[in-house]
């Protein structure tokens, strides 16, 4: 499988990402969150894996924006629910291995996965 890499074009960690993985020849596909969407399920799965809470990016600005209300007691379903009403609300990138993924852009990770 091709890994494929979830995230937004402007992010600055989705561009280090990027970068990292074409200076290592990395065959991957981009997926961007706001012009591709994610589904509901494929969220929910992530979630599931790998826990809503570090899947959850509470420091962005998206997440200092948001009502009070909607901040307090979060739990997994308002979580994801948020993520997919705003996914700018979701840590960058996320890297599908297939097998595994990785949220956030670690080089040492990367290499040790990927080679490099």
């Amino acid at each position: 499988m091709t890994p494929v890499l979830y995230g937004i074009k402007n992010c600055d960690t989705v561009r280090k990402a990027r970068r990292w993985l074409e200076e290592h020849d990395v065959e991957y596909r981009f997926h961007d969150f706001r012009t591709d969407g994610l589904d509901l399920q494929r969220l929910q799965a992530w979630a599931d894996e790998l826990g809503w809470e570090i899947l959850l990016n509470r420091r962005g600005t998206t997440w200092r924006k948001l009502p009070e209300e909607r901040r307090e007691n979060v739990d997994q379903a308002s979580a994801v629910e948020l993520m997919h009403e705003q996914p700018s609300l979701i840590k960058r990138p996320v890297l599908d291995l297939g097998s595994q993924r990785l949220i956030g852009f670690d080089t040492a990770r990367y290499a040790a996965l990927l080679g490099g």
